[in-house]
């Protein structure tokens, strides 16, 4: 599962229309996918970037953050 880089679900919502900023943790090869969708979360405890711990869906674009749910 990708780590995404946000302190909250409210502020990936607010990056529609951007690049992700994520961090690949699998040792299988890369889970980053330009165009469909990524499930990732949150890990304060793990990243130290502080915010809750969340989980969610997100749908890409030609590289581009599409929706969240």
């Amino acid at each position: 599962m990708i780590i995404l880089n946000y302190r909250s679900k409210k502020m990936l919502r607010e990056n529609i229309g951007q690049p992700l900023r994520y961090t690949e943790t699998s040792f299988f090869g890369p889970e980053y996918k330009r165009n469909g969708v990524l499930t990732g979360s949150n890990r304060p405890q793990i990243t130290g970037n502080g915010g809750r711990e969340f989980f969610a869906r997100v749908t890409m674009k030609d590289g581009l953050i599409k929706g969240v749910k």
